[in-house]
């Protein structure tokens, strides 16, 4: 059986993710009100998280509102180069982590995890297979239900995949810029598939006109 799937990201009114300065403090109040049991992130994602680029750990301890706490942050990360797993410890509101590895995975990375105490799987050869890493998060952790926070190309694959049950997205007053990060990329241009269809559950207006949507990804029928 596999968990219930939410996609949740703040995006400007074109869909993008990374050229404006969005509101911290109503992403995490309103992911606290999803009723998840763990956290999947994108490699990517977390490393710009944490800062990586500049080798600075983001304050976390200095919000000026509480997070609440991941009881388990999965991370794709077959390629193994993420590398700085103790910074990622560091944050207050992770509780454990499991990072997702695949065949592929160099087995020199394998055993970098292994000394830091790190739990991995490997699931699938060349990628990390989601479908098969979903099941295995549900039989293995008790795993009924997960939030992603991650770019484009990990959402895209989950909608692509038939694996995302929601969508949840806050939808900031601004459009424009340069985005290298939509909220949505496939990973076959020439073809990219069917439309994904979505039924609207829930909006929701907040502060500074900041609107809060719910979908319903309606699943494929084969």
């Amino acid at each position: 059986m596999l968990p219930k799937v939410i996609i949740y990201n703040t995006i400007s009114l074109d869909g993008a993710l990374n050229f404006f300065n969005y509101n911290s403090k109503y992403y995490y109040e309103i992911a606290s009100k999803l009723d998840i049991d763990a956290v999947l992130m994108g490699s990517n994602t977390l490393l710009k998280e944490i800062n990586s680029e500049t080798g600075e750990l983001y304050n976390w301890k200095n919000l000026g509102y509480e997070i609440e706490p991941i009881s388990l942050l999965v991370v794709p990360d077959s390629e193994g180069k993420i590398r700085i797993w103790s910074k990622v410890l560091e944050i207050p509101f992770v509780n454990d982590i499991l990072v997702l590895c695949s065949r592929s995975t160099p087995q020199e990375y394998m055993n970098f995890l292994d000394e830091l105490d790190i739990k991995y799987m490997i699931i699938g050869y060349g990628q990390v297979n989601f479908n098969i890493a979903l099941e295995e998060l549900n039989i293995q952790f008790g795993i009924k239900s997960l939030r992603v926070n991650s770019g484009g190309t990990l959402n895209g694959i989950l909608l692509q995949d038939d694996l995302a049950d929601e969508l949840c997205i806050l939808l900031n007053p601004v459009i424009g810029g340069t985005s290298t990060n939509p909220i949505y990329t496939t990973s076959n241009l020439e073809n990219p598939g069917k439309a994904i269809d979505l039924k609207l559950i829930k909006v929701e207006q907040l502060k500074n006109e900041i609107i809060f949507l719910q979908y319903r990804v309606m699943k494929y029928q084969f």
